[in-house]
């Protein structure tokens, strides 16, 4: 078996599928947290939470209904996309016009309760979701083995990232929601009704974060601490790439995730703070990010 710097190409491509993996989920979850800052201008802490959400209504509608994952797919992010809908009514519509940290102190107590509740339901150990049928077993590639639902993963987030940058930076209706952010006053004179696309665009958001759950739990354990445990590190992927960045959150969730598996090869001890070094560095070179606009 070929090596690399002493190391078999088996094991490194190895960790660089894993990071792919969860730079994918990076990519992901920044996507939506950018989408909700360069749309709507909030700083959504509770992003995560609902990532965690996203998870357990698959994993209920599996135990409890029989509901299998590929209704999962589409049922767990309506879901979640209508508890995003709820709050962005009830909660985020007031404060909207405010300062940035009282969005994010707001949206960082959700995160706690939402976490509160199903702890206090279901306990802060794991629970295993079923891989479906169909990706269980690998693709042979002779030089690794590669995971079938891994592979599906990876796709699924980048044809999603891509086409959800489509749609907002090259469309029509991508131009009414950056117009909307900029001058409501003005889309409104269109007979755009501003307010149901701020809605709209919040439960996009959250929504992606809650089908990144679904696609998480045939991998990671489900459990209420899951989105804790990742949401500063998409954070991290949002600043490095710059706030409100479509195309920022895409490109360095993926290479983030890359990063962190070549690291893990070279020097597992800084894989898990790699990421902060990077944003450090970064905002020391270029405070708005490397897709951020300078202001």
């Amino acid at each position: 078996m070929t090596d690399i710097f002493g190391i078999p190409i088996q094991a490194l491509m190895g960790q660089l599928m894993l990071g792919l993996v969860n730079g994918s989920f990076y990519a992901l979850l920044s996507l939506g947290l950018a989408v909700i800052f360069g749309m709507l201008n909030i700083v959504n802490f509770a992003h995560g939470a609902l990532y965690m959400v996203g998870a357990f209504f698959a994993w209920m509608l599996l135990n409890y209904a029989g509901i299998n994952y590929w209704f999962a797919l589409i049922l767990a992010p309506i879901g979640v996309g209508l508890i995003g809908v709820a709050i962005e009514k009830l909660l985020l519509g007031w404060i909207r016009q405010l300062d940035h940290l009282y969005g994010l102190l707001l949206t960082f107590g959700l995160a706690l309760i939402f976490e509160g509740v199903f702890r206090e339901f279901y306990g802060s150990s794991g629970m295993p979701y079923e891989l479906p049928a169909v990706f269980r077993g690998v693709f042979d590639l002779e030089f690794m083995m590669l995971p079938k639902y891994r592979a599906w993963v990876v796709l699924v987030s980048v044809i999603l990232c891509l086409a959800t940058w489509f749609v907002i930076e090259k469309t029509r209706l991508g131009a009414y929601l950056r117009a909307g952010t900029e001058n409501p006053d003005l889309v409104k004179a269109f007979g755009i009704n501003v307010p149901l696309m701020v809605t709209l665009t919040y439960a996009f958001g959250v929504g992606l974060a809650g089908l990144a759950g679904v696609m998480a739990a045939p991998i990671y354990q489900v459990s209420p601490l899951m989105g804790s445990n990742i949401i500063i590190v998409v954070f991290a992927v949002v600043v490095i790439g710059g706030m409100g960045s479509i195309l920022g959150s895409i490109v360095t969730g993926l290479s983030l995730g890359l990063i962190e598996g070549l690291t893990k090869v070279f020097y597992a001890e800084l894989s898990t703070t790699v990421v902060f070094i990077i944003m450090a560095i970064v905002l020391l070179v270029r405070p708005a990010g490397l897709f951020g606009r300078e202001k």
